[in-house]
């Protein structure tokens, strides 16, 4: 049967569209659903300020009125200004394993981008480094984390059939956190502390947090500025996702180093109890019940930590700033029984943030893969 593809235009489709990315997945146990508001937010105009630099379009394929498949498109002007291309981004990308389905989809996307200018297409990304980025290649039969995607292996498939190449590759590990602070890190953040005269932050209640929260993402900003496809954030998006994510932090898994001579801060890692597991029981709602599963995740019984970022600022990188982060997180990590560590995407030709791991015991269990097109 043919297949017919329709532009998102109202909020009832929307939670349609962020539904099938749910719904597609029932049963499978590595998938980890996002909260269905969560993902309406960063798709709807007048919640995500990501808009005020970029233009997106979300579309449904339909075969016999079901819904078989989605992507959506999206145009970051600031991106291409920055890395001087015409790029189109594709992301929030699901579908049946169809070759019909997929052909319909792209096409559309692609024929969005076309007509608006744009030379390439490349994906899966989103609006910022904050969304899902990349299609898992490695790792299918591995429990994603709450800021990674999951896809079937069926995807991968797809892709290249269509004509898409690989552009850029991330790596993910799995770390065994060793039952106490290594001497070799505890001494290496002795040393630097005392050579750059640093001193980590310990942070007693949340609302210090968001004072400080500017300085988290400039540091981020002047941090990642260099990494494919960032864009520095606005101050609109730094209160956003300032006002989304802060909140959930535990105290003990926020490290903050700063310069003592003018409390400068030049390092920053945050970490978070995993909410997979919780995020599946959820199933996408945050009510009635799925706030409760997500609180015994953060506050109990929970034996994974998600890394979910660590900048350093350009001058001290290299120089030992890991070493303090580290150390906060492995006596924390001990103290309330967590045992393993999963990190977030990293540049596989990053090879400052690679090296951070080669002292511990680490898998290099997953492997995400942006595909790039010409137009």
């Amino acid at each position: 049967m043919s297949v017919e593809i329709k532009q998102v235009k109202d909020k009832d489709t929307l939670r349609q569209f962020v539904r099938f990315g749910i719904d597609l997945y029932e049963g499978n146990e590595f998938y980890v659903p996002p909260l269905i508001f969560d993902e309406i937010a960063t798709l709807s105009p007048d919640k995500n300020p990501a808009f005020e630099h970029c233009d997106a379009a979300c579309f449904l394929a339909y075969r016999n009125g079901e819904i078989v498949g989605r992507i959506a498109v999206i145009i970051n002007h600031k991106a291409n200004n920055i890395w001087n291309q015409k790029n189109a981004r594709f992301g929030f990308v699901d579908f049946i394993d169809d070759t019909e389905v997929v052909d319909a989809l792209f096409h559309e996307a692609e024929n969005w981008a076309r007509f608006r200018g744009m030379e390439k297409i490349h994906g899966p990304l989103g609006f910022t480094d904050m969304d899902y980025e990349g299609m898992l290649v490695q790792g299918f039969d591995r429990i994603g984390t709450f800021s990674t995607g999951y896809n079937y292996p069926y995807y991968v498939e797809h892709m290249v059939r269509l004509g898409y190449v690989k552009d850029q590759d991330w790596l993910e590990y799995l770390i065994t956190i060793p039952d106490e602070i290594p001497e070799r890190y505890f001494r290496a953040g002795e040393i630097v502390k005392k050579r750059f005269g640093l001193e980590t932050i310990h942070i007693q209640q949340k609302k210090e947090v968001m004072a400080y929260a500017k300085e988290i993402f400039g540091l981020i900003n002047r941090a990642y500025k260099d990494i494919y496809g960032y864009v520095e954030l606005t101050e609109k998006q730094i209160n956003y996702y300032a006002d989304m994510y802060l909140p959930m932090l535990r105290l003990e898994f926020l490290s903050l180093i700063v310069r003592q001579d003018d409390n400068k801060l030049i390092g920053v890692a945050i970490g978070l109890p995993s909410l997979a597991k919780a995020l599946q029981k959820a199933k996408g709602r945050f009510l009635p019940t799925g706030w409760l599963h997500i609180y015994k995740a953060l506050k109990k019984n929970n034996d994974v930590l998600d890394l979910l970022l660590v900048a350093v600022d350009d001058e001290y990188q290299g120089k030992g700033v890991n070493a303090l982060m580290f150390n906060q997180f492995i006596s924390a990590a001990n103290k309330i029984g967590i045992k393993y560590a999963e990190t977030n995407l990293e540049l596989e030709t990053n090879n400052k943030v690679l090296s951070m791991w080669k002292n511990m015991e680490t898998e290099q269990h997953k492997r995400r893969r942006a595909f790039i097109k010409d137009l």
